[in-house]
Parts: C-alpha cells; structure tokens; sequence
C-alpha cells in the first residue's frame, strides 16, 4: 500500500508537465511507460500471493437452497393448495360517487 501512495506522490495528472522536462504532457510522454511499469508490478504481485485452494462443489441440497434463494426464496401464495381455493371471492369497492 505505501508504494501505491509515494508512486501516485511522484505521477503528476494525464494533464500536467511531463516530469521528465519533456514540456510535453505527462498522458503523451511517459503516462504508458508508467502504466506498463505498474501493470507489471501487479502481475508480479499477484503471482507470488499464495492460492487458495478451489471451494468444494456444492452438494445438491445446497444448489437447490441457493436456486430457491435467487429466486426470491419466499412462500408461494399461488402454490399453497385447497386453502386458497376455499376463500370466497369478494368485489373490489367501488369509487365515484352515486
């Protein structure tokens, strides 16, 4: 993290003087040199960071938990059954005036 910060210290903006004494803007001068340079920096760190092993596979309960959790995961009010069915319908009120 500290080389993260003293190099964005020592970068000027795209827009900005070069800080070679260029006279040229820095996105025009040394912007992709300093990119490159970063980019293989990361690289670098991220082939020496230690590999977690691959999680296991989910079982079959677990992959239909997760599916039924995606999907909203809640009771059905259309798949509840007789119970349902057995309510007796009632208008819906009405407006105006008469």
């Amino acid at each position: 993290m500290e080389a993260e910060d003293s190099l964005s210290d020592k970068i000027p903006g795209r827009n900005e003087p070069c800080h070679c004494g260029s006279g040229k803007k820095y996105k025009a001068c040394h912007l992709g040199a300093d990119e490159a340079k970063a980019r293989e920096a990361r690289a670098k760190a991220e082939a020496e960071a230690p590999v977690e092993p691959p999680a296991p596979e989910p079982t079959a309960a677990e992959r239909k938990a997760a599916e039924h959790k995606k999907h909203g995961g809640g009771p059905q009010p259309w798949k509840r059954g007789p119970a349902v069915a057995a309510r007796t319908f009632q208008a819906p009120r009405r407006s105006g005036s008469s």
